[in-house]
């Protein structure tokens, strides 16, 4: 799977995590630090599987737990066409 942005939409770093703009309707989505943080690396290349794992690493939760969150995450910012998912 290959994340990238959705054309017209930027990614700005903020303090407490980071916000989507969508250009084209003119809306913004925030991020927590945990959301932002799992998007860079999906972003950068890595898998959601290979996300989860940093995910239990880094907190007290399951990797199948880590992987759900991450899918859902994948998931709600896909259905707001602010991510372009490719196999």
């Amino acid at each position: 799977m290959k994340l990238s942005l959705a054309r017209d939409v930027t990614l700005t770093p903020i303090e407490s995590g980071a916000v989507l703009l969508d250009g084209r309707r003119g809306r913004y989505w925030q991020l927590n630090a945990s959301g932002s943080a799992i998007l860079g690396k999906l972003l950068e290349g890595e898998t959601p599987r290979t996300v989860a794992a940093l995910m239990s690493e880094a907190a007290p939760v399951s990797e199948d737990q880590a992987h759900t969150d991450v899918m859902e995450l994948v998931d709600a910012l896909s259905a707001a066409n602010l991510l372009e998912v490719s196999p």
